[in-house]
């Protein structure tokens, strides 16, 4: 299950914005648009791709894993084929939409959802194991796709990617998922992991969205992907201001990606033991740390440590959201949830470079923006801190099923 769900997350990496950006230099100079034009395509295709989440979510609760994850594969690929035949901004932002739906938010919702619906015991150590090697499977696209560029030019290797998730996900849909059984509804947990024994409660829709954990989450996930792409996507700027070459702060994302296969592995196992909230709060409390530290950073020891930081809490903060909520509120509507929190992520990671962008436009610097961030990050970590967990009243014939507070 784990492998499975593992292979269906790396295999997202052509929606991701690392498997994009090798595209972009390629597009621009073939397609003759400009760079702004392009940012504002792939910005629009996030957001509205954000749009569709919840309704993947929702279909995943009512028609199951496998059945979704065939069409979500099925019309990625198709997309990815769709870019590879554009012509201009029009083709490139409709080739946007469904690579970022499809890919970076249906692929990756799907892959946790199936591991979170099918296990009990150790939930959170299985996923933290699925998004660790997940992500490792990402990381390894930029690579592979600027080789196959430079062989084959950027459109076939675009076709490539599609028949690629053709060719794989859908036999794991069908075959290598069928292992995908919704558990039955377990009891309330303790903040060390144990079931307690009490009977479940399922819990409706309408009463979870009221609770303020829920949003909690959702809002330090958002917070969490609008600050990692921020500084990611303008890192060769951000590190060249603190007198990194651009190779020195290209070289950087190494220590990133290796420190968030850890974190993801480390706060996922952590989930089965600890409060999620209090996890949350220290992934949220370390983006803040990092990117405070930011005007100490120098090329050497300073940069691998601020480097390390961030993915560490970027991972560590995904790992805590897809294990919380099945935590906290069970796996009956599992699928809707977790689109909606990962529709508000998808829509965060498209208005951080620009934000970020605009104030280095007003300021002339950085570093205004990333403290700005900072505060943002603590901010979010102080209101997770004081979320109250959820707590259901048991129903009876006057009291329909709600939280408690």
């Amino acid at each position: 299950m784990v492998a499975a769900s593992a292979l269906v997350l790396a295999l997202s990496g052509p929606g991701q914005t690392a498997g994009i950006a090798v595209f972009v230099d390629h597009v621009i100079t073939d397609l003759d648009v400009s760079r702004s034009s392009v940012s504002l395509a792939y910005m629009v295709g996030t957001l509205v791709g954000a749009l569709a989440l919840p309704w993947i979510g929702r279909a995943v609760d009512r028609f199951g894993v496998r059945r979704v994850l065939a069409l979500v594969a099925l019309g990625f690929g198709g997309f990815l084929v769709l870019l590879a035949g554009a012509q201009g901004l029009v083709g490139l932002t409709a080739g946007f939409v469904g690579v970022r739906a499809l890919g970076q938010g249906g692929m990756t919702m799907i892959a946790t959802t199936a591991v979170a619906i099918s296990v009990t015991r150790n939930r959170g150590t299985l996923l933290g194991l699925t998004s660790s090697l997940g992500a490792a499977g990402i990381s390894l696209f930029p690579l592979l796709a600027e080789r196959v560029i430079a062989v084959l030019d950027w459109r076939y290797t675009f076709v490539a990617e599609g028949v690629l998730i053709w060719v794989v996900v859908l036999p794991l849909a069908w075959w290598g998922l069928r292992g995908v059984h919704r558990v039955p509804q377990e009891g309330p947990t303790s903040p060390e992991g144990r079931q307690d024994g009490t009977e479940a409660l399922s819990w409706p829709l309408r009463a979870i969205v009221r609770t303020s954990m829920f949003w909690a989450m959702a809002g330090a996930i958002a917070c969490s992907g609008l600050v990692s792409t921020a500084v990611f996507f303008h890192q060769i700027s951000v590190l060249g201001e603190q007198g990194l070459t651009p190779a020195q702060a290209a070289a950087n994302f190494l220590p990133q990606t290796v420190a968030g296969l850890g974190a993801a592995l480390l706060f996922g196992t952590a989930a089965d033991r600890l409060s999620p909230k209090a996890l949350m709060c220290a992934a949220m409390a370390m983006h803040a740390l990092a990117l405070v530290t930011l005007p100490l950073v120098s090329p050497g020891l300073g940069a691998l440590l601020y480097g390390a930081a961030l993915g560490a809490a970027a991972s560590g903060a995904r790992a805590v959201e897809s294990a919380a909520l099945p935590f906290y509120f069970g796996t009956a509507s599992l699928g809707t949830l977790r689109g909606l929190t990962q529709s508000v992520a998808v829509a965060s990671t498209a208005v951080g470079p620009i934000l970020l962008s605009l104030t280095h436009g007003w300021t002339g610097s950085y570093r205004p923006g990333v403290m700005g961030l900072a505060v943002l990050c603590a901010l979010v970590a102080v209101a997770v801190c004081f979320a109250r967990r959820p707590l259901q009243r048991r129903p009876d014939v006057s009291t329909p099923p709600g939280p408690r507070g």
